[in-house]
């Protein structure tokens, strides 16, 4: 199963097993944390549930494994013939996670749409 989970601001294609790396997250290593689900597939695409914008009966599982830090990034900044040089560096924080089980529940969510209702 392939699903399409929301992490951190960024969308990623996940399945049982994986493991990523994504933006630092605020939970302690060795705990499991949620994520919504945007859309849940088999392996081979024939099935597929598209969410708007979420799936509200599915949800990523996963267990974080540690966290990191990148490497350093050196960004130069130079103006030509102004004796203006500057050299900055930076590191991003990540947070390993593995993702353990991608659940989906049985009940559909029910539909509050009434039609052919004229308005009072």
């Amino acid at each position: 199963m392939i699903a399409i989970a929301k992490i951190g601001g960024h969308q990623y294609i996940v399945r049982e097993g994986d493991s990523l790396e994504v933006d630092r997250l605020s939970a302690e290593v060795g705990k499991k944390v949620d994520f919504p689900v945007m859309l849940v597939s088999d392996e081979d695409g024939g099935n597929f549930q598209l969410g708007n914008p979420t799936l509200a009966n599915a949800t990523v599982s996963a267990k974080i494994v540690e966290h990191v830090r990148g490497d350093k990034i050196r960004v130069f900044k130079m103006k030509p013939r102004k004796r203006y040089r500057r050299t900055l560096g930076h590191r991003q924080d990540f947070t390993a996670i593995e993702i353990s089980a991608i659940e989906i529940s049985a009940k559909k969510p029910e539909k509050t749409v009434e039609k052919n209702n004229p308005k009072k």
